[in-house]
Order: structure tokens, then sequence, then C-alpha cells
């Protein structure tokens, strides 16, 4: 694919290399000790090593929602429709951890980058925790698609030039 955009999340480098190590210890696993558990590793090590992330096909006009481990994408192609704009949106995230005695919640502020189309139909295709890199990619975005971009991150929203 010469003319295509693809964008992944950033998976740190000590867990991404964490995860190929325990893929090749598994293998050792295979051959030497138990293979269910081997399968086990596995699993393990490819969630650790993989990302999630979007791709857009310029020349075939089409898009996918991807997952990747070791520059391998998988998802299935749809056909872009006629997006109207892009926007950047300030949003919460909300995560849970639990553990027997007790539980907690925290948020964090996210940005993502929506292409929105029949107006009010959209598809998110990137996530971020950093306002800047959202708006690098809404910059990409525009510059391959030719679309305005609505700035959602305050309360009053504007129409970037």
């Amino acid at each position: 694919m010469k003319n295509s955009i693809t964008y992944l999340k950033p998976v740190p480098f000590v867990k991404r290399l964490f995860g190929t190590l325990i893929i090749l210890f598994a293998f050792y696993v295979m051959v030497y000790q138990s293979l269910l558990f081997s399968f086990f590793m596995i699993a393990f090590g490819v969630y650790l090593a993989s990302s999630e992330g979007s791709q857009i096909n310029l020349d075939n006009n089409t898009y996918r929602n991807i997952w990747s481990i070791f520059a391998i994408h998988f998802g299935k192609w749809k056909t872009i429709p006629k997006f109207e704009y892009i926007s950047v949106f300030k949003g919460k995230q909300k995560q849970q951890i639990n553990s027997l005695s007790a539980s907690t919640s925290f948020s964090e502020e996210v940005f993502l980058v929506n292409l929105f189309y029949e107006e009010i139909k959209h598809e998110t295709f990137y996530r971020t925790f950093d306002k800047e890199d959202a708006f690098k990619v809404a910059q990409h975005f525009k510059l391959a698609l030719n679309l305005a971009i609505l700035d959602a991150t305050e309360r009053e929203q504007k129409w970037l030039d």
C-alpha cells in the first residue's frame, strides 16, 4: 500500500520486549514441558506485544480498525464513507482496578480524533493522552483527505484553519 495512513497506539518498549521474551520462552516450554501452558504463555505474550490502531488506504478508498503485532496488521477493510470533517474531542477514560480486598477507579483525559460522516455518524481513528499529538494526527488527515478540523477540546468548539 503505497498511499496509506496508519496509526497505532504506542506500546512502551519494555512491555513489547517482555511480551516478545515470553513468546520465545513459550516455544521452549512447548518443546520441553507443557503444550497447554505454552499456549497460555503465547497468548499473554501476544497481548503484551500487540497494539491497536487504524489504517486508511487512499488508493482503494478503504479503511480498517487494526490489531497489530510485529508490524503485521489484522482487520477487515471497509469502504470509506464521504467524510465531512475531523473532530478532535476531549473526554474522560475511566478505569477500575479490583483486588480481593479493595477496588479503586480513576479517570484521565483522553483525546479522540474522529472523522464524521452523514452529519452525526463518526469513526474514531486515533486515541491519545497528548493534545498536541491529537492535533498532529488531525492535521495529517486534513492534508490527506482535504477536510476541516473542529476543535472540540474546550467548552466552546471552534473550526481551525
